[in-house]
Order: C-alpha cells, then structure tokens, then sequence
C-alpha cells in the first residue's frame, strides 16, 4: 500500500509466489485490511483536493527518502 498522510492511494499487486510467505502473511495480518471501495473513497478525496501523486504534479518534503526506481 501507499499512503499520503495515512490516506492509502494506490497499491502494488504481490507475486503469486509472494502470497504464501510466512513472513508476508504475519505482515499481513499485522496491519488494517482495505477494500477496494476503501481506496475508491481516499482517492476520490486525493483527486478532489488536488493532492492524487498519480495525477497531480506534487512539491516533496524529503524528495530523498524515496526508492530509486
């Protein structure tokens, strides 16, 4: 998941693979479950208040803290 302020925004889609980890799973069970209608609703917010990163060219605070990708 990714969030902006604890408001989740989007997700990246697991490996098969990766869902039958030990660890993923415990990871999993440790953190709030979302609905697809969970991230409908925070994004329509996002996009309302011109802050969606997907569709909104955004001023970062750390710019540095972000993977290289």
């Amino acid at each position: 998941m990714y969030f902006i302020n604890s408001i989740p925004f989007t997700f990246d889609e697991l490996p098969h693979t990766g869902l039958h980890t030990t660890e993923i799973v415990e990871e999993a069970n440790n953190n709030l479950a979302f609905e697809p209608e969970d991230l409908y609703q925070s994004s329509y917010y996002l996009i309302m208040e011109e802050c969606h990163p997907l569709m909104f060219e955004l001023e970062l605070e750390n710019p540095e803290l972000l993977p290289v990708d």
